[in-house]
């Protein structure tokens, strides 16, 4: 198969001939149809993600079509369509058993602990756990687009942000996660405030629905903190940090009114992991922390329910398309702020 190699941490990817991936027991090997370009998959190229083993091929919002099943599986057969989340529980363990698959301590995520979807092919550990049908309808880019930062900004509003009609909701960094929680939350009937430096973000996140938009312009996180404050009229009652930087989590948690929710998508890796936050505050104001993770692929349902019905459209918040041999350059465009408005998503 043809995929997208990384043979240096940092260094250039080149597209080239390898193997085909061997279907798992319990799993499947997908022809991939679109795979998105994250942030997430130019961290794994950085070098930021220990469990990276190189030569590795990134990649991990996919969808595409069931070409080989193994024999342990049940529910799928070669030819269904389908995506997946980017963490492949494994169905069994206690956590798995109470529901929370996309914390699994025995996880596995395509471009990440394996070989991933910029490629031909790839392959997916338990099948029956993970897989979630395409609806009929839906194209493969819309599909791919849904499995990471979609899937995950929907799970951040509902499970922890608790959004509600009414809410005043703050979104800081308007990639791919902040503009899908920016739609996501119009949707829901909060007032949505979008904070992002790029002006082609931000003008992407008015289109998505928010009700205003801030240039944190270099301000220090109390700065920005006290312009959302002042465009919800009192601090909102959710933050989502979709960017992940120590100046985007302390600028969130500063933004909330007492009682508020701040939730945290961004990853902060390396030296920024240990990130201090304002806990003074989070004490003082009875503030709700939490970090959010992917979403189970049994949680599905609801929000492809809401894409059926027309109150979201993933497909909106997609700003190009690319082939294999360009999503080189796509990923390299993730660490330079403000190339591209919307997602990326790579068609084979």
């Amino acid at each position: 198969m043809r995929a997208l190699v990384v043979d240096e941490f940092g260094g250039a990817p080149e597209v080239r001939e390898v193997p085909d991936p061997v279907c798992p027991d319990d799993g499947v090997v997908v022809r991939v149809a679109a795979t998105g370009v994250c942030r997430s998959d130019w961290h794994a190229w950085q070098g930021h993600d220990d469990g990276v083993r190189l030569p590795h091929v990134p990649g991990h919002e996919l969808a595409g079509t069931v070409v080989a099943v193994g024999p342990g599986v049940r529910d799928w057969a070669a030819g269904d369509v389908v995506t997946v989340p980017f963490v492949c529980a494994c169905g069994t363990c206690a956590t798995c058993r109470a529901g929370e698959h996309q914390v699994c301590p025995h996880q596995t995520q395509p471009g990440f602990t394996h070989w991933g979807s910029f490629a031909e092919l790839v392959a997916l550990d338990h099948a029956d756990t993970n897989l979630v049908r395409v609806p009929d309808g839906m194209t493969p880019v819309e599909a791919a687009s849904l499995g990471c930062r979609f899937a995950t900004a929907y799970r951040a509003l509902t499970v922890h942000g608790r959004v509600r009609a009414g809410d005043e909701l703050a979104v800081l960094g308007c990639g791919g996660v902040g503009l899908s929680a920016v739609m996501i939350g119009a949707a829901l009937g909060a007032h949505v405030v979008a904070v992002d430096p790029s002006p082609d973000a931000r003008e992407a996140a008015r289109a998505a629905g928010a009700d205003v938009v801030v240039d944190p312009a270099g301000d220090a996180p109390a700065g920005v903190a006290a312009a959302v404050v002042e465009a919800t009229g009192g601090g909102a009652h959710v933050a989502l940090d979709a960017l992940g930087s120590p100046a985007t989590a302390q600028a969130g948690v500063l933004s909330l009114r007492r009682r508020g929710r701040h939730v945290q998508v961004g990853l902060l890796l390396g030296e920024q992991a240990a990130t201090a936050l304002p806990m003074d505050r989070v004490v003082a104001h009875e503030l709700e922390v939490y970090g959010s993770h992917s979403m189970a692929a049994h949680e599905y349902p609801a929000m492809l329910a809401a894409i059926a019905e027309g109150r979201l459209d993933p497909g909106r918040l997609v700003g190009r398309t690319v082939g294999l041999e360009d999503a080189a350059e796509a990923l390299a465009a993730l660490g330079r702020p403000g190339a591209h408005a919307g997602m990326t998503v790579v068609v084979l």
